[in-house]
């Protein structure tokens, strides 16, 4: 017996599905099905990964694409796709019916229906006679023999009432009538987790849904056997027969480029050639060399055979435009191997400087187009998105899809809501998750909090969130994948709105792409770039010196940026600022462009897992020989000593240790990119050996080689991806070397982005010696800015080269302070000045902005300190007399409770270490008059209030601006007694290896990457540096509250030195958040 499941939704119905699309088209598989309609409602979200499914488990099933609607509630219907031409027609509905309605909806509109004149149709009745008669009319006259009625047995009470009711309606129209399921799982076992789904969809509880929940598992994929007494063998055999006129395959689909950036006259080939030629002249001034030439032509070549030419030419023209309007951009990725795209401007990565492999970008055994990733600045993407909204127009071009799936914290949250879990129980789950040990399983943390582990509710709650993790929840926009077509885009792929205005998505990802070989251009944001272009900008403005980005590479080495770069000063510079490179430079020393295009790829999980970092230092320090099994691998390894380090490099091992042929490789390269997922790399092993032998290697090369290839399963960069962000890397450093100011000023106007706070950024700024002023109402823009300094404010004219000038912080660090109401403001300043607060007070600020002025002290100038400024502000509000009612209330809401100007308490031992003391309570304010009365003789600036102690200042400087130019906390700790045992960051330098050592700071970040064995980095920072701890698993879960949670930490450890990189191994951690309750700090955490 034959059968087709013809109406089958999975989780990319979303909330209603609860299988994925390849879990279905395996089962249906499994279970001799002859083919399965994926009909997900308005969405063909989920058909290339059933297609991708089928094709790489070459399973014996037909996948028909289809789609189901819901026409208000009177009218369900599946559309199937027989034919290209009804897939066309198929997309234009869905693109139709979701551009006429918000994100994540739809709505239908009968003349969509009415224009469909190729896809199948098969009518669900509801059930309401005078209703499926009029839909029963209108569907004939519309579909006529395209149309089918389906009929359902879900094992329901009146199953027996409905088929004869539905067998009555199809004989009235004279309508066949097939078989469907209605699937909504593969496996009954899936019916609790599609309850769960039901109530979330609704807002409700799996116990107070009722009648909306599925009644039993009957809309699983169901045996055939099972099906044969239920429906009929005609009904069974004409699903079967649908099946069998359903023709289109997804490989059919044939995507064209867009062809109008070729002058008349010329083919797409015969112009790149001519922007190649002319690109080459600009790239070698003083004449191409002769392999150089040789590449060109082997790349024109493929690309002519490959009709890749228009693809080129889309990217060419989308970085022209992004010169002629001066937004910085870098090609990187697979992309720098080509020496077409250097010549076209695309990348900036001389071939020269790197061993460029042209397999690694294209390919003649692989059937997809070439990936080029593009990198503009952050802040001026959306220009470049929009120019290609204009120049292909929205029928044309959008953005591919993202799946935004269920996470941990998320799942927990939504599941235990389905089960009716109080909103207080969650809260406590999601903090114990917040605080877990990210190397044990994530429901133990629960324990902690009362949960029964071991109880029914328990264990269904464990099982449902972790079978709900995955599952997709909604679409969005993908950061920059575009797809650009020859013809509408809608009949390829349907187009829907994305939740950013000016926006429109399609609804397959950056992977379906990929499986179909369509072209996506990928158009990428980059901080770095963004303070790049404000850094030289401002260096041409400040110096006079206009300077390109090119400009710096083209000086060559500097030995004094790399000797920067060594000492691991890199604070706010590019891809070398985190903690694993900090601790690399100093070891691998990097002395020259190439050697920073390794530091930057070492340190990675792939040289990691596969054992290469300790063998290159060791060699690159001459401790061991450097040593090549043959010529041939010379030529591969040489440049790294032997010892691979790029995914090249690895490509190139395969093809000339063990003849891969450059599709094999590049399948070997996929595999490696998959491998965490799939452990798809063991298959290459046979190969390798076999290969390896053959040309003479040993098998236990051939085995470290193959250790080697699995490392980088766990993610290693290409040289000439590391080699693009090198550049970066350097600019960088060379800006913040030579022009510093100018570049801590650029890089804090171009937050968020990046590893460090603006916190940190400012506190290096100052180490580097640099001065720093606050927020100024006469003063300030909104941007942080260069403020040259009066004679009378010079320091010593020694300190710095940056004597005269000050980074003077702008209104963009005050929290929560509105930008264009501020701007106004900026310009409505009078040249030297406002008179007073009545005067700023007429710029057009808000009551509320005037008071996140005050309280973050940017009112100093006018009012005093930011208690006298608060005070000031209401009476200046208000318009009434000083001490009124309103006013006073207003202070008493705003002001913090005063603390003591004595001298703070000695601190002791942490386990009797006293907070710091307040002297007076909000709610004291009353103290400040002995008459309550208003007295309209008293005016509010000659009131004068206490100044803030310096703790209060902090606590403010932090909640308000997130930074403080005071003391540091640890300071003040210090001052308040922190015993003298207790290190700073700079006093580490002078210690020993093996030293016990205490040290405390601000936490700034925990990470726990999965190549570090269950170590946690935690950085702590203090008034001199940052100190850098080890915390090992066992130390971390028993003592996990502090480690998790503490925001200023004490520890007592041991110190770890190799040279100049510094550790503390931890060893007791305590946690003096009591010291300071209020304080507002930030930490990165497990990022």
């Amino acid at each position: 017996m034959r059968y087709a499941e013809l109406f089958c939704q999975s989780n990319f119905s979303f909330l209603t599905g609860a299988s994925s699309p390849e879990q279905l088209v395996s089962t249906a598989a499994s279970l001799g099905y002859q083919a399965l309609a994926l009909t997900d409602e308005c969405s063909v979200a989920g058909v290339v990964r059933a297609h991708r499914q089928i094709k790489e488990q070459q399973l014996p099933l037909k996948l028909i694409v289809g789609a189901f609607f819901q026409y208000q509630s009177s009218l369900q219907l599946v559309l199937l796709c027989p034919d290209r031409t009804a897939y066309a027609e198929l997309c234009r509905i869905i693109t139709k019916a979701r551009s006429r309605a918000v994100k994540g909806q739809y709505l239908l509109e009968l003349w969509d229906l009415k224009s469909c004149r190729h896809c199948l149709a098969l009518w669900l009745p509801c059930g309401e006679t005078a209703t499926d008669q009029h839909w029963g009319e209108w569907l004939q006259k519309h579909f006529g023999q395209r149309l089918y009625l389906a009929q359902q047995r879900l094992l329901k009470a009146d199953d027996a009432q409905n088929q004869l009711y539905l067998q009555q309606l199809g004989h009235s129209f004279s309508l066949k009538c097939c078989a469907v399921g209605a699937v909504l799982m593969h496996d009954s076992a899936q019916l609790p987790l599609q309850h769960v789904l039901t109530a979330i969809r609704l807002g409700t509880t799996v116990a107070a849904a009722g009648l909306a929940l599925e009644a039993n598992a009957e809309r699983s994929l169901r045996p055939i056997a099972k099906l044969k007494p239920l429906f009929s063998k005609a009904l069974l055999e004409q699903s079967a027969a649908i099946a069998d006129g359903c023709q289109f395959n997804l490989d059919s689909l044939q995507y064209e480029y867009p062809a109008e950036l070729v002058p008349e006259g010329l083919s797409a080939m015969q112009y790149l050639k001519q922007l190649v030629a002319e690109g080459c002249l600009r790239r070698f001034k003083t004449g191409v060399p002769a392999d150089i030439q040789q590449l060109i032509t082997k790349e024109l070549q493929l690309i002519e055979e490959l009709h890749y030419a228009y693809f080129f030419l889309t990217i060419a023209d989308i970085v022209r435009f992004a010169q002629n309007q001066q937004i910085l951009y870098q090609g990187r990725g697979s992309a720098a191997n080509s020496v077409v795209c250097y010549c076209l401007e695309i990348t900036a990565v001389d071939p020269r400087q790197i061993s460029v492999l042209f397999e690694r970008f294209i390919s003649r055994e692989r059937a997809e187009p070439p990936d080029i990733d593009v990198d503009f600045e952050h802040e001026r993407r959306e220009e470049i998105i929009q120019y290609i909204y204009r120049k292909y127009g929205r029928q044309r071009a959008a953005l591919a899809a993202t799946v935004i799936s269920y996470r941990l914290r998320s799942s927990v949250r939504d599941v235990g809501k389905a089960l009716g879990f109080h909103p207080t129980q969650l809260e406590h789950f999601l903090q114990q998750i917040n605080r877990r040990d990210p190397h044990q399983p994530w429901y133990q943390q629960l324990a902690a909090v009362g949960f029964d582990l071991q109880s029914a509710i328990a264990q269904q709650f464990i099982q449902l969130v972790n079978q709900i993790r995955g599952f997709p929840r909604h679409l969005s926009q993908h950061v920059g994948g575009f797809v650009i077509s020859a013809g509408p885009l809608y009949e390829l792929v349907p187009v829907e709105n994305a939740a950013m205005a000016e926006r429109t998505v399609i609804q397959w990802d950056k992977d379906d792409l990929e499986t179909l070989g369509l072209l996506k251009v990928d158009i990428l944001a980059l901080g770095m770039l963004t303070a790049l272009r404000k850094t030289l900008q401002l260096v041409a403005t400040e110096h006079q010196r206009p300077l390109q980005l090119a400009d710096i590479s083209r000086m060559g080495d500097d030995p004094a940026v790399y000797q920067m770069i060594q000492h691991a000063n890199t604070v706010g510079l590019f891809q070398i600022e985190s903690r694993a490179q900090m601790s690399m430079l100093p070891r691998l020393k990097p002395a020259c462009f190439y050697d920073l295009v390794i530091q930057i790829a070492i340190v990675r999980p792939g040289p990691i897992q596969g054992g290469m970092v300790h063998p290159f230092l060791r060699r690159r320090s001459g401790l061991e020989a450097v040593s090549y099994p043959s010529v041939a691998l010379q030529e591969v390894l040489g440049r790294t000593m032997g010892v691979p380090i790029f995914q090249e490099q690895v490509i190139k091992l395969a093809m000339v240790a063990a003849g891969f042929s450059g599709g094999e490789a590049d399948k070997l390269r996929r595999a490696m990119a998959s491998w965490k997922k799939t452990g798809e790399l063991t298959q290459f092993w046979p190969k390798l050996q076999q290969g390896m032998l053959a040309r003479g290697y040993t098998e236990a090369y051939a085995k470290q080689i193959f250790q080697q290839i699995c490392g980088f399963g766990e993610y290693g960069f290409p040289e000439s991806h590391s080699a693009s962000f090198a550049l970066l890397a350097y600019a960088s450093a060379w800006l913040k070397y030579y022009y510093p100011l100018e570049f801590f000023t650029c890089l804090l106007n171009s937050l968020p982005m990046g590893f460090y706070s603006a916190s940190q950024l400012v506190q290096d700024a100052t180490r580097q010696q640099l001065r720093i002023l606050p927020v100024c109402i006469q003063h300030s823009g909104w941007d942080h800015q260069l403020e040259h300094l009066p004679v009378s404010q010079l320091p010593d004219a020694s300190q710095t080269a940056t004597t005269g000038r000050a980074l003077r912080l702008g209104f963009r660090q005050i929290k929560g302070l509105n930008q264009q109401r501020c701007q106004h403001m900026v310009a409505m300043r009078p040249a030297n000045g406002f008179a007073n607060l009545a005067a700023l007070s007429h710029s057009g600020m808000r009551k509320d902005d005037l008071a996140l002025l005050a309280s973050s002290g940017a009112l100093q100038l006018l009012s005093g300190h930011r208690y006298q400024s608060r005070w000031q502000l209401q009476d200046s509000l208000t318009d009434l007399p000083l001490f009124a009612d309103m006013a006073l209330a207003a202070v008493a809401q705003t002001a913090p409770a005063y603390r003591s100007s004595k001298q703070l308490e000695l601190l002791a031992e942490p386990q009797s270490v006293a907070p710091l003391p307040p002297q007076h309570k909000a709610g004291d304010l009353q103290l400040l008059t002995e008459d309550p009365a208003p007295s309209p003789d008293l005016d509010s600036a000659a009131f004068t209030l206490p100044a803030p102690a310096p703790i209060d200042d902090l606590i403010e400087d932090y909640a308000r601006l997130g930074l403080s130019l005071h003391q540091h906390p640890m300071a003040l700790l210090r001052q308040a007694g922190l015993p003298h045992k207790v290190k700073t960051a700079a006093q580490l330098n002078s210690l020993n290896d093996k030293t016990a050592v205490q040290v405390a700071g601000l936490v700034t970040a925990r990470q726990s990457p999965g190549t570090a064995g269950g170590v946690t980095f935690v950085t702590l920072e203090d008034e001199t540096g940052n100190v850098n701890l080890l915390v090992w698993r066992a130390t971390a879960i028993a003592q996990k509250t502090p480690f998790l949670t503490a925001r200023l930490l004490w520890v007592h450890g041991m110190l770890q030195r190799e040279g100049e990189v510094i550790h503390v191994i931890a060893g007791q951690l305590q946690s003096l958040d009591h010291l300071l309750p209020e304080l507002q700090s930030a930490s990165r955490n497990f990022h």
